[in-house]
């Protein structure tokens, strides 16, 4: 006679009622609580399964039993028991398969009714028998299931839109693509994209191999030029036609064309047998065509398989779209960037650097600038600035402030530097779109001992670091003023130093020294230090290790540096 065998949480009277009652059955049987963990199963049950007691009751029934056709766990959205069990209705179905101990398959047909066993709680009873399979289901070795159900398609396409457009790097959306299709769908991934000169570029041959993506870099590279006029599959994906479905004996024929040639040797290389096409358009033009391939998997593309095909590929298109269109603007932000941004002069006894770097997260332009340039008396003009905002218009105003200062500061040849401020700040909202904005102006020149000198001002900016060559690091506080555009008429102070023979000076904006998680004293002592250890290396090496150095890691801003580095009097050796 069968026993049945219960778990220590059903305990008691209780347990002994569960047991007598499985045992009266000629088939498999166990009993679920609430929370789906088998407590009770009866021999029939083991025997069938090949899983003693111990190891059936306490665990989850869904997660140790529940299997798809090819032995891939089952997710619960696709449980047929899990809307009764959660109803509390009867239900059964005949085309399931719960997973042996030995990891074989077992088909079965069940039926399952709520139970009630006194212990206060919902019971659910599971009645099961083996079934005979059908001679057409794979087994348990076979490659995935290839077609997705409707939630499982939903759920992928929820997932496409959100990973793509939450990128506007063209390299970072192919590279999430692949993953979101591999091996979900298929053993293979290729993506042709047409640029923007209508080249043709294979970027992407992907494979997974023991569930890791391998590039095929081999297949990879230039293609031949879209034909007009090809019926093949991808020629004609690529004139944004339609969708297909080939195989390697749709290019067994002669080849039309060159596409044609490299679709061939796709197929020869990768043992694809099955292959789904389908163009991804753009909001004005195809943008290229994502085939999917199976190689591994026995099943064969199908018609229906080009509806989800499609409904990802018009995600992608429109994600490629966006990040081809932030590319583009941001490279005609950093022309912008680059003409505005001026060339150093050449001055003899002076050796003069700067360095941009754009705020991570912006248009690769913004309002920080530098500025250098001969004045007519022989002195060196030079200037740190930063209009507020990140954007082309900070950028524009960056430019109008940057050409009214040097007009004035031309004109101005017998004033100070805080005359010529004086003169910016009375213009700069009246002629100007800048709202704020500050800078340091400063003049380089000789005195009458023919020592180097500079005159400055500070309109509410970081005050400028000099660094002597044996490694003493101090900052020029004095000269301090009001920042730019408050429309406060008050006159502004100059301050003056010699610098020494090999000293250096930094001029900086506060992307340099500014992090949200700390306050600017920080950043200021922390570029003191790394300016006096690096004062020993030539000017260019020393403010490539400055910004590396120095910058916050969590610094969003752009910055500006300007660094001078004198040498020896003027007209001495």
């Amino acid at each position: 006679m069968d026993m049945a065998t219960t778990g220590p949480e059903s305990g008691g009277e209780t347990a002994g009622v569960i047991g007598d009652t499985l045992t009266a059955f000629g088939t498999g049987a166990y009993v679920v609580d609430e929370r789906g963990a088998i407590v009770a199963v009866n021999a029939v049950a083991e025997r069938l399964l090949g899983r003693p007691a111990a190891e059936l009751v306490g665990a989850d029934a869904h997660d140790l039993l529940h299997r798809n056709a090819h032995g891939e766990t089952l997710p619960t959205s696709r449980c047929r028991m899990r809307p009764a069990f959660l109803a509390g209705r009867p239900a059964q179905h005949d085309g399931e398969w719960f997973e042996k101990g030995d990891g074989t398959l077992l088909p079965v047909a069940w039926s399952l009714t709520p139970y009630d066993a006194g212990t206060g709680g919902t019971c659910v009873l599971v009645l099961f028998h083996p079934r005979e399979a059908p001679a057409e289901e794979p087994g348990p070795a076979a490659a995935p299931e290839g077609t997705l159900d409707e939630l499982e398609r939903l759920a992928l396409l929820a997932e496409m839109t959100t990973q793509l457009t939450s990128t506007l790097s063209v390299d970072e959306a192919l590279r999430r693509l692949v993953s979101l299709v591999l091996p979900r769908l298929a053993d293979w991934a290729v993506i042709d994209l047409i640029s923007e000169r209508d080249e043709v570029w294979r970027t992407k041959v992907v494979h997974v191999e023991n569930g890791v993506h391998v590039s095929r870099r081999d297949l990879e590279g230039p293609m031949a030029p879209v034909p007009a006029e090809s019926p093949m599959p991808l020629s004609r994906a690529l004139r944004g036609v339609s969708s297909t479905i080939a195989g390697p004996e749709t290019y067994e024929r002669s080849p039309d064309t060159g596409i044609a040639v490299e679709q061939r040797k796709l197929f020869e290389a990768t043992g694809m047998h099955s292959a789904a096409i389908a163009p991804i358009r753009g909001l004005r033009e195809v943008l290229g065509a994502l085939t999917l391939g199976r190689s591994e998997r026995a099943d064969a593309f199908t018609p229906a398989d080009l509806t989800l095909l499609e409904d990802i590929t018009r995600r992608a298109g429109l994600a490629l779209d966006n990040a081809r269109l932030y590319q583009r603007q941001r490279k005609v932000a950093e022309t912008m960037q680059r003409y505005l941004l001026p060339q150093l002069p050449r001055v003899p006894g002076l050796e003069m650097t700067s360095r941009y770097l754009p705020a991570p997260d912006a248009s690769h332009v913004g309002g920080d600038w530098y500025d250098a340039f001969s004045l007519g008396d022989g002195d060196t003009a030079l200037v740190i600035g930063d209009v507020s905002g990140h954007d082309l218009d900070a950028a524009a105003g960056m430019a109008q402030l940057r050409n009214v200062l040097r007009s004035y500061a031309w004109s101005s040849l017998d004033e100070p530097p805080s005359g010529v401020v004086e003169r910016v700040d009375r213009a700069v909202l009246r002629i100007t779109d800048v709202t704020m904005a500050t800078l340091v102006l400063a003049f380089l020149g000789t005195d009458e001992e023919g020592r180097w000198t500079l005159r400055w001002t500070n309109a509410g900016h970081p005050p400028p670091l000099l660094v002597t060559r044996e490694g003493v690091a101090g900052y020029l506080t004095e000269g301090g003023g009001m920042l730019l555009g408050t429309a406060a008429d008050r006159s502004r102070a100059d301050g003056s130093t010699v610098l020494p023979p090999g000293s250096t000076l930094v001029l900086y904006t506060d992307g340099l020294v500014e992090a949200p998680s700390h306050v600017i004293d920080e950043g200021l002592e922390r570029l003191r230090r790394h300016a006096a250890a690096l004062a020993h290396r030539p000017v260019g090496e020393f403010t490539d290790e400055l910004l590396h150095r120095a910058r916050p890691a969590d610094n969003g801003d752009d910055v500006a540096l300007l660094a001078v580095r004198v040498g020896p009097r003027p007209g001495r050796v």
